[in-house]
């Protein structure tokens, strides 16, 4: 048991490692896990709940860093995966609240991508700035 913390110790220090420095110390980590072991008040204590236990105790440097590196490391791909369903789910939206108008122009662009290299930018920004005050303000830079 305790080699394999100690082991465990090792490859966070070095996972955390960039170049010669590290935001932890194996060894010290491996000390600090063993009597926080003995410091925590249940057993049934969820991770957030050890993580508030480090930062109102103020002693254990390693195992607080080595806690909220943990905890924010995502342990599966789930979330990538959800992110991809929320982007189809976006784009849903921005295509069913989208006007035609605006969808004819952006098709437009589109198919006429090679016309639009020569276009000057700045040009057509100072033009539609000029059409109102409010406009001028915030694109006259």
């Amino acid at each position: 048991m305790m080699t394999s913390l100690k082991l465990s110790c090792n490859k966070l220090e070095v996972a955390l490692k960039n170049g010669e420095r590290s935001d932890i110390d194996a060894n010290e980590l491996f000390v600090e896990l063993r009597l926080l072991n003995h410091f925590l008040p249940s057993e049934n204590m969820s991770p957030v709940d050890v993580l508030t236990f480090l930062k109102q105790r103020d002693c254990f440097p390693n195992a607080l860093i080595a806690n909220r590196v943990l905890l924010t490391i995502p342990v599966t791909v789930a979330s990538a995966e959800r992110s991809f369903s929320k982007l189809k789910l976006l784009k849903s939206y921005l295509r069913s609240s989208m006007s035609q108008e605006r969808l004819n122009g952006l098709a437009m662009i589109a198919i006429e991508n090679d016309l639009l290299d020569n276009v000057d930018y700045k040009e057509l920004v100072k033009n539609f700035a000029s059409k109102n005050a409010r406009r001028i303000a915030l694109f006259s830079q």
